[in-house]
Formats: C-alpha cells, sequence, structure tokens
C-alpha cells in the first residue's frame, strides 16, 4: 500500500490518500482541511478516488469532503452511528466487518471496516492485514488514546474497544491515527499510558 499523509488545521489533523500497485485505484480517509491538496496530488498522480472514508464525524476530519466530492464526483463512507451528528449526505454506511476493496474486488487489497466506538459512537478503525497497516482515526494515537469527554464519547466503550478490539492487534500492525505519527502496536505497548492503564 502507498500512502500519502497531509496535515492540517491547529489540532494537525491527518488526513490520507491510500493507493496500491498495479491499480489506479485510491480512497481518501479523513480529509479534514485543505481539500485542493488531495485533489491535486490525486490528479498529479493520475489516481481513480473510489471513495472518501471517514472514520468519524468531527470537523477536523470531515471539513474538506464536500469540495472533493464536489470536484471528483465520489461517495462517501461513514458508520451509521456517526451519519446523524455528520449532517452532510453520505452513500454507504460501514458497518463492522465491512469490506472495502483497494483496486479490483477480490484481488486487490482488502480493508476491513472495525467498529471502535469511545471516541464517538461510529468510531471506525480501517485494517489492512496484508500491509500490516491500520487507520485509527481519533480511537488511539502512538502515545494517548481519543477524548471521551465530548457529546457521544464514552469511556465504558473506549475501554471496550482497547481490550476487546485493539489490544488484540499483533505487534507488527503499524497505527496511523488521526493526528500525531504512525507507531506499531509494539511501540504502542510500551509508551502509551492510557492504553496500558487499561489492559493492565
Amino acid at each position: 500500500m502507498k500512502i500519502k499523509r497531509f496535515i492540517g488545521g491547529l489540532l494537525e489533523s491527518n488526513g490520507y490518500i491510500i493507493s496500491t500497485e498495479g491499480s489506479n485505484d485510491c480512497y481518501i480517509i479523513d480529509p479534514g482541511y485543505n481539500p485542493k491538496r488531495f485533489i491535486k496530488y490525486i490528479k498529479e498522480k493520475g489516481l481513480d478516488l473510489r471513495g472518501i472514508i471517514l472514520t468519524h464525524h468531527h470537523y477536523d476530519h470531515v471539513g474538506g469532503v464536500e469540495r472533493i466530492r464536489k470536484e471528483l464526483d465520489c461517495p462517501v463512507l461513514m458508520h451509521r452511528c456517526d451519519v446523524d451528528p455528520y449532517g452532510d449526505p453520505v452513500d454507504t454506511y460501514l458497518e463492522d466487518g465491512d469490506v472495502i476493496w483497494l483496486g479490483p474486488e477480490h484481488t486487490g487489497e482488502k480493508l476491513v471496516v472495525i467498529h471502535t466506538p469511545g471516541h464517538t459512537k461510529g468510531g471506525i478503525c480501517i485494517m489492512s492485514q496484508a500491509s500490516k497497516v491500520c487507520f485509527t482515526g481519533d480511537t488511539i494515537f502512538n502515545v494517548d488514546l481519543g477524548r471521551t469527554d465530548l457529546e457521544d464519547g464514552s469511556d465504558g466503550e473506549m475501554v471496550d474497544s482497547v481490550m476487546n478490539v485493539i489490544n488484540k492487534w499483533p505487534n507488527d500492525i503499524t497505527i496511523y491515527p488521526g493526528h500525531g505519527d504512525p507507531a506499531t502496536m509494539k511501540t504502542v505497548r510500551k509508551i502509551n499510558r492510557e492504553f496500558l492503564d487499561i489492559v493492565q
């Protein structure tokens, strides 16, 4: 998988364009700011945008969606539990376990939707076992976890997501979070105090 990261806004939110060898298909994940940069990159690389995947509804991760959708005519994908607070049109409602194909269906790279509520009710992570990467939005970062004190956050759901989902990921998975730098789960298990406080 090829991963292009864009950082934008006062909160330095991460947005990603993911693509793969042997195909012009790509997806955008969480275009919070500067939609022109995403559009320019896709056009310069000759990529075919298959959709915009949103890990959750907060503005610093969705602010660029409508500009990109309007110019590149692509669907928006989001977990059904975040659709109402998001407020703008969503074309595909995602559920835990859904598969998104990066490249040709059944022969491309398989992206699996993992529902990880806690930061928001419909927060998701996007896992590729083939590339050993997971895009985690604001669920988990390299050194801490997403806030649970916002309107639809939940301490209990975050604990459940960490204990029953994230803690099962192997050490060689690299997380690409909504803020901050990527890190392997091996590193997370060493330096992420909030994660460790839950699992220990």
